[in-house]
């Protein structure tokens, strides 16, 4: 079985990779990071001008119709650029949301917008501290209308609609919501990344639309989770490579007691640890890659498995990194803090690696259950 990626998306990559490194320069994060803009609006217009918004989203519905792997292409070179755009938000979760459950009219009006940039997306799930779980859920959806609070929410001061998940008279439901209702209210709550920045969002009997059926919330909550944790771990793995290059690069350069730090013995130990658990990420995410595009049964196991691997790996990449460059490393004039910041944040989005280390033992076990 090949699990690598075709001559198509692999020029793909390569393009990508060359597009960011041009346009997502870390001037280009640190000008997010540090003002008012919630992502950089000229370089979300490039990206859709190429059709990266609408990488996944069929053809007949105005996207490209690169698939799943398309899109893990994509998200692999922008976690290694740190591109400050809500890519995740609206492509990972939004666009997967309405591609999964969305009916043909849900469809037909919001997925031909995300594929032109012209409408950005978010996932609201969480209301506050611990687990985002459906058991935490109190904003409600009755009576067509919804009223709560979701906190964080990625992206929720830019996005233009919202799937948000929410209690229903048939259990947890998810609710296709316009953001610009007045009965919306959004507060940027500060965190670690700025670059990406998130939202307090407030519903105050606003309308909404049901994706699915009435009674299938768990379930499209649960694929849809699933298929984001292995487009995050496309995105983490990018970022991790990226912390490696830069932590190796400075070793060779730089020079202690005459000779580069990267010959002493503990710094070859902090490479090689970083080496290692960035390419087990690496063909985790891959295998999630082959069962996201073959919706193959083993999904569940797949998602958790990859993401698993790569909420470990970028956090030890960002932190040796910063570590192999000593006492610079830690100053605010070198990116090192970029990846960090990116990497602590990813960890906890979309549930935390606790969370996903809990389902990996749950599919585990039911793999290897007696028949």
């Amino acid at each position: 079985m090949n699990f690598d990626f075709s001559d198509d998306l692999k020029l793909l990559k390569d393009e990508a990779r060359k597009f960011l490194e041009d346009k997502s320069q870390p001037a280009v994060v640190r000008r997010v990071l540090e003002g008012p803009d919630g992502y950089d609006k000229g370089l979300w217009a490039e990206m859709a001008t190429m059709g990266w918004t609408g990488a996944s989203i069929p053809e007949e519905l105005g996207g490209v119709g690169m698939g799943a792997l398309g899109l893990c292409v994509l998200a692999e070179e922008i976690g290694r650029s740190l591109a400050p755009v809500p890519f995740a938000s609206t492509m990972y979760f939004a666009a997967e949301a309405l591609m999964a459950g969305g009916s043909d009219a849900q469809k037909k009006a919001w997925l031909p917008k995300i594929a032109k940039g012209a409408c950005i997306g978010t996932f609201a799930l969480a209301e506050g501290p611990g687990k985002a779980t459906p058991k935490r859920v109190r904003t409600t959806f009755r009576n067509g209308v919804l009223n709560g609070e979701k906190l964080p929410v990625p992206d929720g001061s830019a996005a233009n609609i919202a799937i948000v998940v929410a209690q229903t008279d048939r259990g947890i439901g998810l609710v296709l919501a316009d953001l610009s209702h007045a009965g919306v209210r959004r507060d940027h709550v500060e965190t670690l990344d700025e670059s990406r920045k998130q939202a307090r969002l407030t519903f105050a009997n606003v309308p909404g639309e049901l994706l699915g059926a009435a009674g299938d919330g768990e379930r499209l909550l649960a694929t849809i989770e699933q298929r984001a944790a292995i487009l995050m771990a496309f995105e983490q793995v990018g970022g991790a490579q990226r912390c490696l290059e830069m932590a190796r690069d400075y070793a060779l350069e730089r020079y202690a007691f005459g000779r580069p730090i990267g010959s002493f013995q503990a710094i070859k130990h902090k490479l090689a640890d970083v080496y290692v658990a960035t390419e087990l990420a690496r063909s985790n995410a891959y295998y999630g890659a082959w069962a996201l595009s073959k919706n193959a049964p083993q999904l569940a196991l797949a998602a958790a498995t990859a993401r698993v691997a790569a909420n470990e790996a970028f956090w030890l990449a960002a932190k040796e990194n910063i570590q192999v460059h000593g006492g610079m490393g830690f100053t605010w004039a070198f990116d090192c803090h970029l990846y960090y910041r990116r990497a602590k944040v990813l960890a906890v989005a979309n549930g935390s690696t606790r969370l996903w280390k809990e389902r990996l033992v749950t599919e585990l076990e039911s793999a290897n259950a007696p028949g």
